[in-house]
């Protein structure tokens, strides 16, 4: 079997989008490749904002660098190749080759930047930073890599903060 070139993988924060939500949204029952996303529905986004055990998480400009910087040390650590990252106020999004399933790698960042998050003191062991899972596309393809992280650097609301690596992924597309 073939292994992939690179795995884009993305989390939110806790709360960030609900089911219901007017972007559409998945949830265990409608999220294999090719099911349609579900419809916008007022109502559920409610209810299950409702449900929710505390505010949803935001991060702020020094949580964000926290995360970018835990990114890269447990990608360095591991001996994984990070080529991407950005870090944005309710999700991550990185681009990551690396000789692990991509449910590991998901769950490894999303960990350690949990670790480092309370460390720091900007959340306490009773709030969920993340939600419950992420999304986790195998990229086969230096194209497909190469327009990952043209996605992850070029075309998200950076502000400034946490995105980096990747060099020469704008000229390898278009």
């Amino acid at each position: 079997m073939n292994k992939p070139q690179a795995y884009f993988i993305s989390f939110r924060t806790y709360g960030s989008w609900l089911r219901g939500d007017e972007r559409g949204w998945e949830d265990k029952r409608n999220n294999s490749y090719g099911t349609p996303h579900g419809q916008p529905d007022a109502g559920l986004a409610v209810r299950d904002a409702e449900r929710l055990k505390h505010p949803a998480v935001v991060l702020n400009d020094e949580a964000r660098l926290v995360v970018t910087r835990t990114i890269r040390e447990v990608c360095a650590v591991r001996g994984w190749h990070l080529s991407a990252v950005n870090v944005l106020a309710q999700h991550a999004h990185t681009v990551v080759g690396a000789d692990a399933p991509p449910e590991t790698v998901l769950s490894t960042l999303k960990a350690w930047a949990t670790r480092r998050l309370r460390e720091a003191g900007l959340f306490d062991r009773e709030t969920t930073v993340w939600s419950g899972h992420g999304s986790t596309r195998w990229l086969w393809t230096e194209e497909q890599v190469a327009r990952a992280c043209e996605y992850v650097l070029n075309e998200q609301d950076r502000c400034g903060v946490g995105g980096d690596g990747c060099a020469g992924a704008k000229k390898a597309r278009r």
